[in-house]
This record gives C-alpha cells, sequence and structure tokens, in this order.
C-alpha cells in the first residue's frame, strides 16, 4: 500500500500547500506561481485539482482545467470537442521517484472520465527523460505536437537560459491502448526490442573526454515507418556541464521532431537502457494520433 492517498484539493491550506510545492519544485519566484486563487477558481469551475498526502503533508498535486481539442495555431474547426488540459504536476523532491506521480496522474484519468471527457493534454520538455518515462512510456500518452519556446523566458532552475520547447501529448483516457498500460497488459518495450526489429537510432549519441553525450547530424537516409531518436538521459547534467552542448541538444531535437511531425509520424514510446552512459529514445512511428487509431 502506498504511504500516501489522493484526494481533492478543497481548503484554503490546501491551495497554500500547492503554492509552498511550487517553490520546492521549481525553485520559482512568486511571479510564476499560480496562485491560490486562480487553483482555487479552477477547482469549483469544471477543473480538476488532486493532491497526493501524507498524514496531513501535501507532497504532490495536478491541476487542470476545462478546453477545447483544436491544435494550437490551428483555425477554429467546425465542431469543437471538449477536453481536459492537464496544467500542473508537481512533487516534492524527497517523494519523487516513489510513485506519487504516477498515482496522481491515474486519479485525474478517473475524474476526468467521470466527465464524460476523454482525452487529456499537457506540455512537457521532451529533452526531459523522467517525464518521458512518466508520460509516455507509463501513462501512454502520445505526441505528434512540438511547440517551439512555448513559454518563453523562464526564470525557474530547471528552465533558466534555455528556450522553454515543449512536447504536447495526447492522452485519450478511454483507450484500449491506456487501459492496457495502466493495467500492464503488456510488459514494457525495451531497447533492444526494437533494435532487433530494424527500428534504427536515426541520431545515436558519441561520448566525449567528459563522459558527456554529444549529438552529430542524423543519418541521411530516409526513414522507415518506424525509428529512434536519442537524447541524454540526464539532461539538467548537460546543462550544469556545457550549455554550449544543452543548446545543440535543443536544436537537434527541434530539428527531428518537427520535420518527422509534419511527415506524419508519432511519438509511442520511450525507452531507456541504464549504465554508464545511459540512453534515452524516443520511438516515433507512422500513425494518426487519434483514440481510433490507439484502440
Amino acid at each position: 500500500m502506498p504511504d500516501f492517498e489522493i484526494r481533492p484539493l478543497k481548503t484554503l491550506d490546501d491551495f497554500h500547500a500547492a503554492e509552498a510545492v511550487q517553490r520546492a519544485v521549481w525553485d520559482s519566484a512568486d511571479v510564476d506561481i499560480v496562485p491560490l486563487h486562480i487553483m482555487l477558481t479552477i477547482a469549483r469551475n469544471g477543473g480538476v485539482a488532486l493532491g497526493a498526502f501524507a498524514r496531513d503533508q501535501l507532497v504532490g498535486f495536478v491541476l487542470g482545467f476545462l478546453g477545447t481539442s483544436n491544435r494550437y495555431g490551428a483555425e477554429a474547426p467546425a465542431t469543437v470537442k471538449l477536453k481536459h488540459c492537464s496544467h500542473q504536476l508537481g512533487v516534492l523532491p524527497d517523494w519523487q521517484g516513489r510513485g506519487v506521480g504516477y498515482a496522481l496522474k491515474v486519479a485525474q484519468r478517473e475524474a476526468v472520465l467521470n466527465q464524460g471527457l476523454r482525452l487529456i493534454t499537457w506540455t512537457y520538455d521532451p529533452l526531459e527523460s523522467r517525464n518521458a518515462r512518466l508520460n509516455i512510456a507509463r501513462l501512454g500518452a502520445v505526441c505528434n505536437t512540438y511547440l517551439r519556446d512555448y513559454y518563453g523566458e523562464l526564470r525557474d532552475d530547471l528552465n533558466r537560459g534555455l528556450a522553454t520547447d515543449r512536447f504536447q501529448v495526447d492522452w485519450w483516457v478511454a483507450s484500449r491502448r491506456i487501459e492496457t498500460r495502466l493495467t500492464r497488459q503488456r510488459p514494457p518495450l525495451q531497447l533492444h526490442h526494437y533494435l532487433e526489429v530494424g527500428a534504427p537510432i536515426i541520431n545515436p549519441a558519441v561520448w566525449n573526454e567528459r563522459e558527456l553525450p554529444v549529438c552529430h547530424d542524423p543519418i541521411a537516409a530516409p526513414p522507415p515507418d518506424r525509428f529512434l531518436v536519442e537524447f541524454p538521459a540526464d539532461f539538467q547534467a548537460i546543462r550544469r556541464a556545457d550549455s554550449a552542448l544543452a543548446l545543440a541538444w535543443r536544436l537537434q531535437l527541434r530539428s527531428i521532431c518537427e520535420a518527422a511531425f509534419a511527415s506524419g509520424y508519432t511519438v509511442i514510446d520511450f525507452v531507456h537502457e541504464p549504465g554508464q552512459r545511459s540512453r534515452s529514445c524516443y520511438v516515433l512511428q507512422r500513425i494518426e494520433s487519434s483514440e481510433s487509431s490507439l484502440s
């Protein structure tokens, strides 16, 4: 049994605690904190605000609100469909890696399904492998939307000094794919599984004399229907050690994903190979990012 419980944020003390969690997670100035009055308004007007509590301490929370499913920057469709836009998921540093974030997302899914909605979207930095593991590998979200410098300049410790590029992921919460992932009906695939069936890594990293993974130009051959894109397993370590290399990785992943998404590819999986030279890769395949195609 987990040593925490998930329940809605309701009281003023709950929302004050959520402000404190934001400061601890992102090391943000108050100007970048989602304040109590906004979170409270979202929660009481069709949004979802859930907290993970260890006894009476808030150790993590997830916050989202109703939105529409038209794509960012696209013309409004003839028929507008509602979705849930998940804005924040934060877990205190001492509680990270203990299943809190996963439990919050599963509870969010149940709340959204109870509202009659079938799609949740959110953004994350595609160079953060820990987030990729949760969002893509464990939860089963997919992505074919790349957003350049989405938030502009951010001042928190995780984003300071680098363009805030983001993946926008689609989580089709009523699909068979998601049910299969969450109930562990299919064991997770590993890097060697994809390599053994001929899916190449189109941009394999090479480690330099400082034991940092260096990116090189992708292979020139036309990609097959499925391929892998490598990126640093610990991007924050790259940022601290070599800002120019961090920027190079940002620009390479941006270039590859924008071109691939425009050509009909979707990120369908994430794989991680641990070790002294850990490797992280996205798996891209030609599919449509829709509920029907993921059933």
